[in-house]
């Protein structure tokens, strides 16, 4: 899996990853040549008494060593150009990719592992593939090359190093084979992690108002403990691993003095030849725990690709369309025929033969009990889930053929409970149009009766929002979701509930002022209260996902008892409240 993907990923960047190991080679042969070379000075120079030998030997290796520098330098700026890359171009993909999910492929991995997904995964990715790149052509070549040049100086000596590869080998894979079960757990729980976190963040409301603090914090405390315990466990084993190959090195070095003594002794190894030949022992353990680093990661990295795989590979249930439809035969028409939907796992359908036409200039609204469908038919008509059975047509052509584009210019959703994102007044309300002047800011912010509380905020347009909009109220922040939805100006608009958080006073004048706006508009309204739907042109009653009434108010109340029901438990809470 990991490397199925590096190799997808590291495509685009060839020519950094070429320049790359062709550093590498340099860098590594360079290298390799200092130990004999120092063999030669001690040998033909410094023995030998030749003051030109020291000059010259001396010259070459200190060349060696400035090719080796740059070389090393090089390979690393492009390595880490590489990596950078790679990781950019996959935060784009998960980015791209989790836009096209529907409301169920979000809720399967749920907003805080995808998170993590994106971010510390991506991240896994991004570290391998910069140690990778950096040791993958010098390890090799420095641990086959040194053996080599180790059987050159001497053979008996070099069977010492042939015997201490595979040992290390031994050792270094059942560690690691440790570590990469642990760090599949690790994974998980930096997402539980993250969802607690988040959740208690979001409901720190509702935690303070059932006094559910230190219930909350035994939760965070017990996945926190959980987490630390087995980075602890990864932590051990790496510490272990590295003591370990050295004390081998170690070892094997002792038995290497001992050998290379008796036959110093015996003029069959000279001094130079023993120094060279520790030299390349040194460079083999430096090749074995630079081939370890990268495996220190390889394990999380491996768990980080199947997590990322996952996503990726997974197919959004709202497919596009192969040839998606631009053209618009009649805008602002929304007709639903035969509609029905079945939640992913449900045994029954949520919603049942659903029929509805709207044409421009028109009102339709839809009432209902609550669970009896009501918001899920907008989201049908927003395409966050794909209908079951039937059609759903907007300006005349199926919302699943249509560019995705053109769909969303030509609906305009204002939820019950709408999203403000971190930014100012007028950066929000431009998510509707992003070339709208401040005078058309403030003419939508007129209409929607958010003036005056915009003006008076320090800054006015340009006066701060929170994330989520908590630096204003629900009915503020459902003025200025319905303000931005107006800049759009979709030829359906959708309102779910979005008046329910504002006071009688500023509903009416709400409602005058955008009438005007709404004459050649279809207007789709979901809500709770009878009275803000008297008016409409269509009234659909909805009970356990079927229409149960179909008509206008007075129609509604002579004819239908779902409805007369609604009316009567509201007229009921308002003589109650009086």
């Amino acid at each position: 899996m990991l490397i199925r993907l590096l190799r997808t990923c590291v495509r685009p960047y060839r020519t950094a990853v070429a320049l790359t190991v062709a550093l590498q080679v340099v860098q590594t042969l360079a290298l390799l040549m200092l130990p004999t070379l120092n063999a030669q000075l001690i040998d033909r120079g410094l023995l030998a008494g030749s003051l030109e030998g020291i000059v010259w030997l001396g010259m070459a290796m200190l060349i060696a060593a400035v090719v080796q520098l740059l070389a090393r330098i090089g390979a690393e700026y492009f390595a880490a150009r590489a990596a950078t890359g790679v990781g950019h171009d996959l935060r784009s993909a998960m980015f791209r990719h989790v836009q096209r999910f529907s409301t169920h492929d979000m809720g399967r991995f749920g907003t805080s592992s995808l998170s993590t997904r994106t971010l510390n995964d991506v991240q896994q990715i991004q570290t391998v593939t910069g140690d990778g790149l950096s040791s993958i052509v010098t390890a090799p070549i420095m641990c086959v090359v040194s053996v080599v040049l180790a059987l050159h100086q001497d053979v008996p000596l070099s069977l010492v190093v042939i015997v201490l590869i595979p040992v290390t080998t031994v050792v270094v894979a059942v560690i690691l084979t440790r570590m990469s079960r642990l760090y599949d757990r690790i994974q998980v729980g930096m997402d539980n992690m993250n969802r607690l976190f988040r959740e208690q963040i979001s409901g720190v409301r509702v935690v303070r108002a059932f006094v559910r603090d230190a219930h909350e914090q035994e939760r965070f405390d017990a996945v926190n403990t959980e987490l630390f315990l087995l980075n602890r466990r990864v932590r051990r084993l790496a510490a272990n691993m590295f003591p370990l190959v050295w004390l081998l090195g170690n070892g094997f070095t002792v038995v290497v003095a001992w050998i290379a003594a008796k036959r110093i002794s015996s003029g069959a190894l000279e001094v130079g030849a023993l120094s060279a030949f520790l030299g390349y022992i040194v460079l083999v353990l430096t090749s074995m725990v630079i081939a370890m680093y990268v495996m220190l990661t390889v394990p999380r990295a491996a768990a980080a690709a199947r997590r990322i795989r996952e996503v990726l590979d997974t197919e959004p249930e709202v497919a596009l369309s192969s040839r998606p439809v631009v053209a618009r035969p009649r805008p602002g028409d929304l007709d639903l025929h035969g509609v029905g939907f079945r939640y992913p796992g449900a045994e029954e359908p949520f919603l049942q033969d659903i029929d509805l036409v709207a044409r421009p200039g028109q009102t339709v609204a839809v009432i209902g009990g609550t669970g009896s469908g009501k918001t899920t038919l907008l989201n049908l008509v927003l395409r966050l889930f794909d209908a079951t059975s039937g059609t759903v047509l907007v300006d005349g052509v199926d919302v699943r053929d249509m560019d995705p584009d053109v769909h969303s210019r030509s609906v305009g959703l204002v939820p019950q409970q709408p999203y403000l994102f971190a930014g100012t007044v007028a950066s929000n309300l431009r998510w509707g149009n992003e070339n709208a002047s401040d005078a058309d800011l403030w003419h939508a912010l007129e209409i929607t009766q958010a003036h005056d509380f915009v003006a008076a905020m320090p800054g006015g347009l340009r006066a701060e929002i929170t994330q989520g909009g908590s630096n204003v109220s629900g009915g503020q922040r459902q003025r200025l979701a319905l303000a931005r939805t107006l800049l759009r100006r979709p030829g359906i608009y959708l309102f779910d509930d979005c008046f329910s958080g504002l006071d009688a006073s500023t509903d009416r004048a709400l409602r005058s002022a955008l009438a005007p706006q709404l004459a050649d508009a279809t207007v789709v309204i979901v809500a709770q209260r009878v009275g803000s739907i008297e008016n409409a042109d269509l009234i659909l009653v909805l009970e356990e996902g079927r229409v149960v009434g179909r008509g206008k108010h007075r129609q509604l109340l002579a004819d239908n008892e779902t409805y007369r029901e609604i009316v009567r438990s509201q007229l009921n809470d308002v003589e109650e409240a009086a």
